[in-house]
């Protein structure tokens, strides 16, 4: 017993393939052309490879910028006298009341969390901005375990979040 193969069955599976690779093509030039980019891939404006950090270098908020800088490869440069600069002041986490239970305990928190900063260019001109993030935080004393490490874990992302967004905004105001 032989088997046959129709041929014209092989011609049409090679179509097929050969156009779902012409569309795979075809949607990857459609996406990268638009201007579409993944989460954090951008680049760092050639005046800020090297730049100077101040603030207090124990801080948690000091350490989180200057490790997305550094993740960049902007060379964190010493020296009072060294432009373009950011200075970070003291960040702070507030909080305020968005619900309250039927006995009066708070069930739900907004965090605010504030990281001021100031940018100085290369030309001496200073920016000052206040970088917010906001989260909300449930607060549901049945379940009072593990609400400080949650609470950790969620002002930690909150500061890496505005660490990503100083490099957005110095991106930007450099270039302006």
């Amino acid at each position: 017993m032989s088997l046959r193969i129709n041929p014209s069955r092989k011609v049409n599976q090679h179509l097929y393939k050969a156009g779902q690779v012409l569309l795979a093509l075809v949607l990857a030039a459609a996406v990268s052309s638009c201007g579409f980019q993944l989460r954090d891939d951008y680049h760092i404006a050639t005046e800020i490879q090297h730049l100077r950090l101040e603030g207090d270098n124990r801080s948690e908020a000091y350490r989180a910028v200057a490790g997305a800088l550094e993740r960049r490869a902007v060379e964190l440069k010493e020296g009072s006298d060294y432009f373009p600069a950011v200075i970070l002041g003291d960040d702070r986490l507030e909080r305020r009341i968005l619900s309250m239970l039927a006995s009066g305990q708070v069930a739900e928190y907004e965090l605010i969390y504030v990281m001021p900063v100031t940018i100085i260019l290369a030309n001496g001109d200073a920016h000052e901005h206040n970088i917010q993030i906001l989260r909300d935080y449930q607060d549901d004393p049945n379940f009072a375990l593990a609400k400080t490490r949650e609470l950790e874990l969620l002002v930690q992302e909150m500061r890496s979040e505005a660490a990503r967004r100083l490099l957005m905004l110095l991106n930007r105001t450099v270039r302006e």
